[in-house]
């Protein structure tokens, strides 16, 4: 098997759309109103999947966490420490909810962490360095 992309279960799809194209940039490959959203940052597949549709597809119910969660987090790289802080003061100016301000670790990363309208964790780091797989 080959990790096609990932995708998170939303409750606001416009809002969530929003969010992920105009805050962080992510590409959208559909309109607004529909119930599953293939967006794409930088080759990666990233699927929003509205809960509702879901729930009918499946013929389950969920339960999902309110507020900032801590299950997973979704992490944004960039080259410089530099670009962690103007990445994440742009996207709170834009309405990203701060999470935990740039600060440099002890491992050497500096890093931060912002949550988007349904309370998902982002982080942006840099090992002040372009990526390197």
């Amino acid at each position: 098997m080959k990790l096609d992309g990932f995708g998170l279960f939303v409750n606001d799809m416009g809002k969530m759309i929003r969010f992920y194209r105009d805050v962080l940039g992510f590409e959208i490959k559909e309109d607004e109103n529909t119930s599953n959203v293939y967006l794409i940052k930088d080759g990666t597949l990233f699927l929003l999947y509205g809960r509702n549709d879901f729930e009918r597809m499946t013929s389950r119910k969920y339960e999902y966490l309110k507020g900032i969660n801590g299950h997973f987090e979704i992490a944004l790289y960039v080259d410089t420490f530099e670009e962690v802080d103007a990445e994440y003061y742009k996207a709170v100016a834009k309405g990203a909810v701060s999470v935990l301000e740039p600060e440099t670790e002890p491992w050497g990363q500096r890093t931060c962490y912002i949550a988007d309208p349904e309370g998902n964790l982002i982080e942006i780091g840099s090992f002040n360095r372009p990526f390197e797989r």
